[in-house]
């Protein structure tokens, strides 16, 4: 579509607010969005509901489940909670870019509110994460239920003797602040949502591996504090219409933390689908259709990168499950079914929480020779999976001009075609260590703010190391997450480099020396190289005039005939070389010892 000028675009402005309106009589204010048909529900987690009259009633209960509340009522809630029970305290993280505190919230059985105390108990500690999307806000509501139950209620005796709790129930807190009921239009419910994105409109859920945001940040700042054994991320996901509530998945066994991967297959899944259907849920697995327009197609199991939490916590030996409730059921009903998630993840830590840190223990330290970066569907026939559908119908749209999709709203059970990521798209192999001069700061600095252990040299170190001259470069056409991302090809130097005082040295033989491949690998989606923070190095910032260039290359030809015959096969091979004046005579430059030698250089050196 082409873009409009601003001008253009102003003028343009009351034309639509103009029709806005119009359309607005003629709908009569009512936007409600027209979802699929709702299915009937009924279990036995509605029993989780106080009465109106019970003294700790949330405010998403006393809405009925139905609205969620804003971060101020949230919060007055929770220091209330507080202030009632020692075993509940609230420790800010850090402020918002627009200054909120964003709180996590410490639960225990001694009521301890700092990391030291948390470790010296001994127990296991799960980490529970709502609102990283603040429209998708099921895992706040349950939460704080489960906090009240958990202490102040008494529901759980016994539990905490067994198990810690750390939950965050909004980390997105300025993007929660933008409620109003347009939030989310594929989705039931609450009433009103916050906005997806920060105030700087990004996404947090792609800036794991970045960290561009203050609020991913501090998040990442925690998990290396207070180290939890298990994270919960809780989003709610939509696409398309099926059967399935609840539904989780984290990174398999073929990615890089395999060990915690099969304890999550052997214990979580089938621990938390029980207790699930027990309460009248309909648990599922963490998947995406092939087609959307038709079903039948078949399935799709995801491995994340480290820019979404799920692929960031494999990376750094952090069982973490992504949890996606279905956007097409109720919110009341998402909500228990979050809580019922929630409470049997406690108890199974409680009971399986050491088997789990025999597990973390085995991927920190297994250091494999070559790393996956980034992965592939695995190739040959797919197998067959038990997919709990929605029937549909297909009709052709007017609006669309395409075969499109009615759900019906009647279940179905079909079996489908079910492809995996499981295969690496792309490898690296491991270094003993990297080596980056003090000049890329910014990427020094967020490499330890992730954790990553680095030698800072105090004085100039030479070294023989291996570097990355790239020959073609591609940009991406428009800005992702505040980046023009870049892709790259090149060949290998072997160098013997100087680098300055200030530069360090990143081991690899480390807990997250996983993590520092995956972050500086230019192969790696989620490098810092592809997210362009190196596109310097791709600036020539040195000239040459023609009236030096053109006498200097004929000298060139003159000395050198093999120079002679390469310049004559260019032009006749490349009709666009041999029409252009400057590329001609920048091809000769390049080959001078005027030429920038570090043109194109990657500065992160690998010591094998």
């Amino acid at each position: 579509m082409p873009k409009l000028s601003f001008t253009i675009q102003r003028r343009l402005l009351p034309a639509i607010m103009t029709l806005s309106l119009a359309l607005s009589a003629v709908l009569g204010q009512d936007w409600s969005a027209p979802l699929p048909p709702e299915l009937a529900w009924h279990g036995l987690s509605e029993k989780l509901i106080v009465g109106d009259d019970h003294p700790w009633i949330t405010p998403a209960e006393r809405s009925g489940l139905t609205s969620t509340p804003r971060y101020g009522e949230t919060i007055a809630w929770l220091e209330k909670l507080a202030a009632a029970s020692s075993q509940v305290k609230l420790v800010s993280l850090g402020k918002s870019p627009e200054l909120r505190d964003i709180w996590l919230v410490v639960v225990t059985k001694e009521g301890v509110a700092t990391v030291a105390d948390l470790k010296a108990n001994g127990r296991p500690t799960l980490l529970v994460q709502a609102g990283i999307h603040p429209g998708e806000i099921d895992g706040k509501d349950a939460g704080l239920m489960i906090l009240r139950d958990l202490t102040i209620a008494g529901a759980h005796p016994g539990l905490l003797d067994s198990v810690n709790l750390l939950l965050i129930p909004i980390l997105n807190v300025d993007g929660h602040e933008r409620l109003a009921p347009f939030g989310r239009i594929n989705q039931r419910g609450p009433v009103e949502t916050g906005w997806r994105t920060t105030a700087r409109n990004l996404n947090l859920n792609r800036d794991y591996a970045k960290l561009d945001t203050r609020e991913m940040q501090l998040l990442v700042q925690a998990l290396n504090q207070w180290d939890p054994d298990l994270y919960l991320d809780i989003h709610v996901t939509d696409g398309m219409d099926y059967q399935y509530d609840i539904t989780f998945g984290y990174n398999g066994q073929h990615g890089l933390s395999p060990e915690s991967a099969r304890w999550l297959d052997e214990w979580f899944t089938p621990t938390v689908s029980a207790a699930l259907k027990a309460r009248g849920h309909i648990p599922g697995p963490l998947i995406f259709a092939i087609d959307k327009q038709n079903p039948r197609a078949g399935l799709l199991e995801w491995q994340a990168t480290p820019r979404f939490s799920n692929g960031y916590g494999d990376v750094r030996h952090l069982p973490t499950v992504l949890v996606e409730n279905h956007s097409l059921k109720p919110f009341r009903q998402r909500v228990l079914g979050t809580y019922v998630l929630l409470e049997a993840s406690l108890r199974l830590l409680a009971t399986q929480g050491e088997e789990l840190q025999r597990a973390i223990l085995a991927d920190r330290t297994r250091e494999p020779a070559m790393v996956p970066l980034d992965w592939r569907q695995t190739p040959g026939p797919s197998g067959k999976i038990e997919f709990l559908a929605i029937q549909w119908r297909t009709y052709r749209s007017a609006v669309s001009g395409q075969q499109q999709l009615r759900w019906t709203g009647e279940p179905i059970t079909l079996q489908v075609p079910y492809r995996r990521f499981t295969e690496p798209a792309a490898t690296a192999r491991r270094p003993r260590a990297y080596w980056l001069p003090p000049a890329w700061n910014e990427v020094i600095d967020r490499l330890a703010m992730h954790g990553i252990y680095m030698d800072r040299m105090q004085r100039p170190r030479e070294v023989e190391v291996e570097m990355m001259r790239f020959s073609s470069y591609q940009l991406a056409d428009e800005a992702y997450e505040g980046h023009v991302r870049v892709t790259a090809s090149g060949v290998v130097e072997r160098r013997r480099e100087i680098f300055p005082a200030g530069s360090v040295r990143i081991p690899t033989d480390q807990p997250l020396g996983d993590l520092a491949v995956m972050l500086l690998e230019p192969d790696s989606p989620d490098s810092y190289f592809q997210w362009g923070f190196f596109l310097e190095i791709f600036q020539s910032t040195e000239y040459v005039e023609q009236y030096v260039m053109i006498p200097l290359a004929q000298r060139m030809i003159d000395a050198t005939p093999n120079l002679r015959a390469r310049f004559r096969a260019k032009l006749a091979d490349d009709p666009a070389f041999a029409a252009d004046p400057e590329a001609r005579l920048r091809w000769f430059y390049e080959m001078t010892p005027y030429h920038d030698p570090r043109y194109r250089l990657y500065p992160v050196g690998w010591e094998r």
